[in-house]
């Protein structure tokens, strides 16, 4: 979503998730039309698609319920979706249900260049989240994004990390530096061990 704020970076934030869609609430848009009436050809295109005012975001809501959502996705207008929206935006983000509750994800995952797995801190178990990657078979799998985390927690949990590993290599960096100031000769050889 940041990539949106960018100049002339269109980014469109589609909700496949037909089983329980959040995009068009966040955004406080009309849930229908969406993504599901226009698979099943109740609309076009450019009626699904609505532009977030001061930005260049875009969002495409779920659309009306439906019985079977993975029937659905399996429709060759899917692949012909997929195959336009990059022609017109930089970065297409579809937001799924969850990886391990319905197979409509994994599916998605396949038609797509990229994935990134989202777990909340606290809640999702390294359990799930091997055995989501392992559902992927970890292919395009982008990363890991976690969510969740209260302000300060992961840096106070990580700070004594990066001081640790990253300290001495500073150090050294900053000795370098001050020798190379006011001298051309070239650095000395490095020290044999003995």
């Amino acid at each position: 979503m940041a990539e949106a704020q960018l100049s002339n970076n269109q980014t469109l934030l589609a909700d496949f998730d037909f089983r329980r869609p959040i995009v068009h609430s966040m955004f406080q848009v009309d849930r229908s039309p969406g993504v599901t009436d226009y698979l099943m050809g109740k609309c076009e295109l450019h009626e699904i698609i609505k532009k977030v005012a001061g930005s260049n975001l875009y969002i495409m809501p779920a659309g009306e319920a439906v019985l079977n959502p993975l029937e659905l996705l399996n429709l060759s207008e899917v692949k012909v979706l997929f195959d336009r929206l990059p022609q017109v935006f930089n970065w297409v983000i579809l937001d799924t249900p969850p990886l391990l509750f319905a197979a409509d994800a994994n599916l998605l995952s396949t038609m797509c260049h990229g994935t990134v797995l989202v777990v909340r801190i606290g809640t999702t178990t390294i359990d799930s989240i091997t055995r989501a990657m392992q559902s992927l078979c970890e292919n395009n799998v982008l990363g890991i994004a976690v969510n969740g985390a209260r302000r300060g927690e992961l840096y106070s949990k990580y700070t004594y990390y990066h001081s640790y590993y990253y300290a001495a290599e500073n150090a050294k960096a900053a000795e370098m530096a001050a020798a190379d100031e006011g001298s051309d000769a070239p650095p000395p050889p490095p020290a044999e061990r003995e």
